[in-house]
């Protein structure tokens, strides 16, 4: 990035030229900053990032050659074809429906286009273990759904209707694909709004149709989005565990959790936990792919896309399929759970377990947060401190790595922290032993320390990117006065940077909040004995048959969840 002036001296862009010296001595190098190690923790965090793995890796090689032969014979073929069968179909169907939705909302005008421009980030609100819950209710033989359909067919007896069954491979490709279309719905939107907005403009101006405008200018600068949403969407297909079991589908998910839980099998778990990274590997290589792709495609910012008003017959044909996703990802879901929660309500006030799960929630997400949000804005001012000095680059690459864990699943994750966390326990065991013949065993996977720490290698892509967005919004005009001034890193970040991050740090917080609250897999497999939260305790109701029950924890979810969808949609709606 050029510097605000090009004819002032060059002073110091960043917290490492910091001096308290006159001016003409602010362009220290970085080393200054390394001296005053504020380089030194977000590399600590990155590592921690590493650490689960090489233990994951560690775990799988001291596993017998006996144990990874069984596997690999009789339980990985099935897994591992699911799961390629599940991520093509869903990625098929979040391609359709995303990019088909994006370009009718973007590109026409029609009645209700307002409203579903942000309903279609609607299904995001709603995890998909609670989308597949709800679906077995409304699905079966003798529920809302077949029951309708046979009073309006004149049929008495529900063996004279029955729909195909939802727990199949093909349910779960369609619960996720309803799910998770909205991930491709919004990175292409945003390319259709502006960046390809011009050629569009132009194609309209020469006479082309409006098919060849989609298919010969718009889809193939909306490419790089495109494959932007759907590896992320695949990312989050991979991670799901709720669903999947639920629906009965052995996905290498279902397979790390059933060898670690049902057989007692680290090793074998560990062992199909290293496939699923290759997996996941191949998905980050196709994000990366487009996001460099887009950066060519983004080179010029262009005014936004007029609609083009659509008749009648026409209008109401694109309000019916953009409507369709918002019915079947989040309204018939909604309504359900609004539903079934109302008429538990009338029979009796929620149970002390649901209550003590809500506490335990919030305790949770509230301390991943907390040390979340603090990393990331570690993580992110230390990057923007180093973009000018010759640590640049190891301060990005510690950001890159400190921000890997979102795309590692939360089994994987969990697996990989089991060792270094009983290890870390260990030790603080035995040096508190010292002082007392009491000391705790277990105290970090014997509390919610465990889970705090998963919670944040996770979700801390989220934080970093959120602040290191807020920063970009800062004039480096205003750090080079600070370096005239003098001010030391400190006080630039408390008298600069803080006041005009807090709505930054407010989004990125509320975010993670809210993704530690449906976060599943991790939770399961690294909880303390008898501590459930919302999702873990819906879980179990839906697991022993009482979904009912657990209504009201799914509608709390939910609605937690709607929160950074209005978010998303608010900014989404201020784009050009």
């Amino acid at each position: 990035m050029p510097s605000p002036s090009a004819t002032s001296p060059r002073i110091a862009s960043s917290p490492a030229n910091w001096s308290t010296r006159s001016a003409s001595t602010t362009d220290v190098p970085l080393s200054r900053l390394l001296r005053h190690g504020w380089q030194l923790p977000p590399v600590l965090i990155a590592a921690c990032v590493l650490i689960p793995i090489a233990s994951l890796a560690a775990s799988a090689l001291s596993g017998s050659p006996a144990h990874w032969a069984h596997l690999a014979s009789h339980v990985l073929p099935e897994a591992l074809a699911n799961t390629l069968v599940l991520l093509l179909a869903v990625g098929v169907i979040v391609t359709l429906l995303g990019t088909v939705t994006a370009w009718l909302v973007t590109a026409y005008d029609f009645p209700g286009r307002r409203i579903l421009s942000w309903a279609l980030l609607l299904p995001l609100a709603v995890p998909s273990y609670i989308i597949a819950f709800s679906y077995v209710d409304l699905m079966h033989p003798l529920g809302p759904i077949q029951g309708t359909l046979r009073a309006i067919l004149g049929i008495d007896s529900p063996r004279g209707l029955r729909l195909p069954d939802i727990r199949s491979l093909t349910g779960c490709i369609l619960v996720l694909g309803f799910v998770l279309y909205p991930y491709v719905y919004l990175t292409t939107r945003i390319m259709f709004q502006t960046q390809a907005a011009s050629l569009i403009e132009a194609a309209r101006m020469l006479g082309a149709r409006p098919l060849t405008v989609f298919a010969r200018v718009a889809l193939p600068l909306a490419r790089p989005a495109i494959a932007v949403g759907v590896s992320l969407a695949l990312l989050e297909a991979m991670n799901d565990i709720g669903a999947s079991e639920f629906l009965g589908v052995q996905t290498v998910t279902v397979a790390i959790y059933s060898t670690w839980i049902s057989r007692s099998d680290l090793p074998g778990a560990a062992q199909i936990a290293l496939v699923m990274l290759v997996l996941v590997l191949a998905l980050i290589m196709l994000e990366r792919h487009g996001r460099r792709r887009q950066r060519f495609a983004t080179a010029r910012r262009a005014q936004p896309l007029r609609p083009i008003r659509l008749g009648r017959r026409a209008g109401l044909l694109a309000l019916l399929v953009c409507l369709l996703p918002v019915i079947l990802g989040f309204v018939a879901p909604a309504l359900h759970l609004l539903h079934e929660t109302v008429k538990r309500l009338q029979h009796e006030l929620p149970s002390r377990q649901l209550l003590d799960s809500l506490i335990n929630t919030l305790q949770v997400s509230a301390l991943a947060t907390a040390l979340t949000v603090a990393c990331g804005l570690l993580v992110a001012w230390v990057g923007r401190g180093a973009w000018r000095s010759g640590a640049a680059h190891s301060a990005g690459l510690a950001g890159r790595f400190a921000s890997l864990g979102y795309a590692i699943p939360g089994t994987v994750l969990a697996i990989g922290l089991l060792a270094p966390l009983v290890a870390v326990d260990h030790a603080l065991s035995g040096l508190l032993g010292q002082w007392s013949d009491r000391a705790p065993q277990l105290i970090l996977m014997g509390s919610m320390g465990g889970l705090v720490i998963v919670y944040m290698l996770r979700f801390m892509a989220i934080a970093v990117g959120g602040i290191e967005s807020g920063l970009e919004r800062i004039p480096r005009s205003l750090d080079h006065a600070a370096a005239t001034l003098g001010e030391r890193p400190g006080g630039l970040l408390r008298r600069i940077h803080l006041p005009q991050l807090w709505p930054a740090i407010a989004a990125a917080a509320l975010l993670v909040f809210v993704d530690t609250m449906k976060e599943l897999p991790a939770t399961l497999l690294l909880r303390p004995l008898n501590f459930d939260t919302l999702a873990t305790w819906l879980y179990a109701e839906a697991a022993r048959g009482t979904y009912e029950e657990g209504a009201i924890a799914a509608l709390g979810i939910v609605l937690a969840g709607l929160l950074p969808v209005i978010l998303l949609a608010r900014v989404n709606r201020s784009a050009p």
